[in-house]
């Protein structure tokens, strides 16, 4: 049995449009400027909460400032997230030899939502979002309850990711990391993290592919 889960921003969508413009709308919210857009796309993929702090915001206040980003995110998210090139044909080889999961920090209730406007959430089996886990990546947690609900317990597991982050919650929950370039962390970073990396996620599935064909 083959299993691959993805990552979504940087992997399957690109939503850096939605994502600057709702930072900005949070900041905006409490009468604060926004830091710049290089600081807010450079910490993409962690958590709301950490990216709010990290760029300055009290923990005391960080659930107010994703609050106001998320009403603003909701309002503009599917006219300002595209699928990356690559992503609908990778999504869709992978489903005929593979069962398929998302695993993202980003709000699980939102990636549905993106994922269906995209018209690929029915390829998936579940989508662990940042309100499902306690423990997010690089925490081997939102692996373990994606493969959970799917009742599996071991095979050949992939998990397809844009950052470090992707590579190590995979390496801690024991499955194959395959890590891509098309996303927010460069190819070096990237190749010092993980032992297979890929230009995008078609790229990524078409060799898992091929290396199932071997087994």
């Amino acid at each position: 049995m083959t299993v691959i889960l993805f990552d979504l921003d940087g992997t399957l969508i690109d939503s850096t449009e939605a994502i600057v413009e709702s930072f900005g709308a949070a900041f905006d919210a409490f009468g604060q400027t926004a830091p710049s857009r290089e600081r807010i796309v450079s910490m993409i993929g962690a958590p709301l909460e950490k990216m709010f702090t990290a760029l300055g915001v009290a923990e005391s206040e960080a659930a107010r400032y994703v609050a106001a980003y998320k009403t603003h995110y909701k309002k503009i998210s599917t006219q300002k997230t595209r699928l990356l090139p690559g992503a609908e044909e990778a999504v869709c080889r992978a489903a005929s030899f593979a069962r398929l999961g998302v695993v993202t920090t980003k709000t699980g209730l939102y990636s549905r939502i993106l994922l269906e406007h995209l018209g690929l959430m029915a390829h998936f089996e579940t989508l662990v979002g940042s309100e499902d886990v306690t423990h997010h990546k690089p925490h081997p947690e939102p692996v373990f309850k994606a493969l959970a609900r799917m009742g599996v317990q071991k095979g050949d597991i992939w998990l397809v990711g844009d950052t470090p982050m992707d590579v190590e919650a995979a390496i801690n929950a024991k499955i194959s990391p395959f890590a891509v370039t098309c996303g927010y962390a460069s190819a070096e970073t990237l190749e010092k993290a993980a032992p297979n990396i890929a230009s995008d996620a078609l790229e990524a599935v078409l060799a898992i592919e091929k290396r199932k064909s071997l087994l």
